[in-house]
């Protein structure tokens, strides 16, 4: 019993809370080892994706920038990171 009067297994709580399929950020790297198939997949499932960026970001690009624009998705290169996201996501750089 907490002080506030009542238990909370946070556990149980989190195994019952229903996550929206897609809503959630992928960490990762590109460095060319992961199919452009599997990251156009990700954002088409409604993912954001966050890479650090290994290597030469044009080479590693060439493929993946493509294949993003055509399925209508965005693409942002920050510091040493590329930030790909679905077309419904938009990446505000007002910040910047």
């Amino acid at each position: 019993m907490s002080n506030s009067g009542f238990d909370l297994d946070l556990r149980t709580a989190e195994k019952e809370i229903d996550f929206a399929e897609g809503e959630r950020v992928m960490l990762g790297v590109l460095d060319g080892t992961t199919p452009v198939a599997e990251r156009i997949a990700a954002i088409e499932h409604g993912n954001v994706l966050v890479l650090a960026i290994d290597g030469d970001l044009n080479e590693l690009a060439a493929d993946l920038a493509p294949a993003v624009k055509q399925c209508n998705g965005n693409l942002m290169h920050f510091r040493k990171f590329l930030i790909i996201s679905p077309s419904d996501v938009e990446i505000d750089t007002s910040e910047l």
